[in-house]
């Protein structure tokens, strides 16, 4: 069973999910998140469908309006709705001794970073910002980050190069 989640974005901020599976599409859901206003003038903004929403590192999802806010001219509005922080790499595919920055929130004092279960040697450039390089031994998979307050997980699977 896949699940395959598609924020969509109309007068409202709808969160749109279904459960695929080999057969057929099992359910498929529609939560409102947040009804911005119809009216002109409105301080939160109109028109949520102006660039679409992406989700940062520390797991909020940002957007921004057409119209609507101070001046008239659009906001950019934050969604907090549960999901929790990753890590993503830069780049997500590489050989064996490949130069990867990772980004996320709260690393410093980050403990190990592994791809796929195989540690590699790192190190903590800022708060936001680790170094490292693809291990040797290294799979495709997931990269983690072990922080004194948690463990991250990359939002996509790195792939390893032959």
């Amino acid at each position: 069973m896949n699940m395959i989640s598609k924020w969509t974005m109309a007068p409202a901020v709808v969160l749109m999910s279904a459960v695929i599976t080999s057969q057929s599409a099992q359910a498929v859901t529609f939560t409102t998140l947040y009804s911005f206003c119809s009216q002109t003038d409105c301080s939160d903004g109109q028109v949520p469908w102006a660039a679409g929403l992406i989700q940062a590192t520390n797991g909020n999802l940002y957007g921004t309006t057409a119209g609507g806010g101070v001046n008239g001219d659009g906001t950019v509005f934050r969604l907090s709705v549960g999901l929790g922080p990753f890590v993503e790499t830069q780049t997500t595919l590489g050989k064996v001794g490949a130069a990867v920055k990772i980004l996320g929130n709260q690393l410093k004092g980050a403990t190990s970073v592994t791809f796929n279960g195989t540690a590699a040697a790192f190190t903590v450039v800022s708060e936001s910002e680790i170094a490292t390089t693809v291990p040797t031994g290294a799979t495709t998979g997931y990269v983690e980050v072990v922080t004194p307050r948690r463990t991250l997980t990359s939002n996509v699977v790195y792939t390893v190069k032959p």
